[in-house]
């Protein structure tokens, strides 16, 4: 009787080890990144698993989670085996929660990142599941995905972005003061961006909008290198007499870093988004956005599939993109999040795979993260404190900056900061499980 009751003890005790795991990420080392010197990406990689980091080579995104372009491992591995996460989660499934079990399976459905942006990522779109399956079915070296890939955006820093497309007016707008849009436009179309009002209808505009982008990212390379030099010249004369408007400094910036690129004059299309630290930005399906710099925590349905139309030396697929767009117009949503206690405010994106939340703890300060019923992924960006699961009888786990830890669903975490502690939290909807 006393063996059993050892046995029990032995396996409760060992489930309740592995409830709280660290892991070591992935980084990506993308040409857009901010150089190692710098970059945020390559702290956090340097800190969370040793890695030499190299001051000049752009380090530009973190990974954190099970997609196998960038798996995280444990860090405490077995007998020097390196193990993913995800090979875990398949081997020990209890630890999603039922709910998530039914609906993802063995798996996380969300992918949580730290980008560090040093100059514009391609303008692009993420396909709705329904085109997800048919391009992952038709071309699956270049979509490797099946998966939709809805995205949140969170600023840690200063965060600038291209995001959905302006109003109406103010495309009317760059066609009387942007003439290198109407010329690549062609004259059909800006006689028709002209004659068309929100009276007209939804429809007709957006088709309006479809036909006028679509023919503009269409343009030969000849036609796209004349009016990119001619609008560069323009507003270099231009700026010695008059202030430029920041969507025109952006275009100059964006041309140095993609001389004659369509995606220098694509972007008046687009919104320019500023975040403030603590800012965040959803991204649905099918719509155009770009990052153009700054740092950002990111969390996304597990998916890479992206449809690239500009601003990028990788393939273009502009029939796809075109057609895809929702072709939606006006400002995009900022989201401020919502306090959930003094300490933490999250962050809820019109998506049921994920959430963020984001913990700013002063020295000495303890904040609770309720159980919840799904998996989370915490990752600790300044300062050091201890993370105790509630019940447990294990000794808290040291945190630190750097450290990334996975969290068994159905657990109660408390913290309590030795220093200023700034941590990010991402999870699955909270709407999900209150969904019937």
């Amino acid at each position: 009787m006393a063996k059993e009751m050892k046995d029990v003890t032995t396996k409760s005790s060992q489930k309740e080890k592995h409830l709280l795991q660290k892991l070591h990420c992935s980084v990506k080392n993308y040409d857009w990144g901010l150089p190692g010197r710098v970059s945020e990406v390559a702290r956090l990689a340097r800190l969370n698993s040793g890695s030499q980091l190299d001051p000049e080579k752009p380090y530009a995104e973190l990974w954190m989670g099970t997609h196998d372009s960038g798996p995280s491992f444990l860090a405490s591995n077995n007998g020097g085996e390196m193990v993913t996460l995800k090979k875990w989660l398949s081997q020990n499934p209890d630890f999603l929660g039922e709910k998530v079990l039914q609906n993802w399976g063995c798996d996380l459905p969300f992918l949580f990142k730290v980008l560090s942006v040093a100059k514009a990522l391609s303008i692009q779109a993420h396909p709705d599941k329904e085109l997800a399956r048919t391009l992952h079915k038709l071309l699956p070296d270049m979509y490797k995905d099946g998966n939709h890939k809805p995205e949140m955006a969170l600023a840690m820093t200063e965060f600038e972005a291209l995001c959905g497309f302006v109003t109406l007016k103010e495309l009317k707008a760059l066609i009387h003061t942007v003439p290198e849009v109407a010329r690549l436009i062609g004259a059909e179309n800006a006689d028709l961006v002209l004659r068309t009002s929100d009276q007209d209808g939804e429809g007709k505009v957006k088709a309006v909008l479809q036909a006028a982008f679509t023919h503009l990212m269409s343009a030969n390379k000849e036609r796209v290198t004349e009016a990119v030099n001619s609008l560069k010249f323009r507003l270099h004369d231009e700026s010695k007499v008059r202030q430029l408007t920041d969507k025109e400094k952006l275009a100059l910036q964006l041309e140095k870093q993609y001389p004659a690129d369509v995606g220098v004059i694509a972007a008046f299309f687009l919104n320019y988004v500023k975040l403030a630290a603590g800012e965040a930005l959803f991204l649905g399906a099918n719509e155009p956005h770009a990052y153009l710099a700054g740092t950002c925590i990111e969390c996304m349905a597990t998916s890479d599939n992206v449809v690239r139309a500009g601003l990028t030396p990788k393939h273009r697929d502009v029939q796809t993109l075109c057609s895809m767009l929702t072709y939606k117009q006006g400002s995009p949503e900022i989201l401020q999040g919502v306090p959930l206690n003094p300490y933490v405010n999250r962050y809820t994106p019109p998506f049921e795979e994920f959430e963020i939340d984001r913990c700013i703890l002063p020295q000495g300060e303890t904040v609770v993260f309720p159980a919840v019923q799904g998996p989370s992924i915490f990752l600790v960006t300044t300062g050091k404190g201890m993370m105790n699961i509630k019940g447990g009888s294990q000794k808290g786990h040291e945190i630190t900056e750097g450290d990334v830890l996975f969290a068994a669903a159905n657990i109660e975490i408390s913290i309590i900061s030795a220093s200023k502690l700034h941590l990010y939290r991402a999870g699955v909807n909270s709407k999900f499980f209150q969904a019937p």
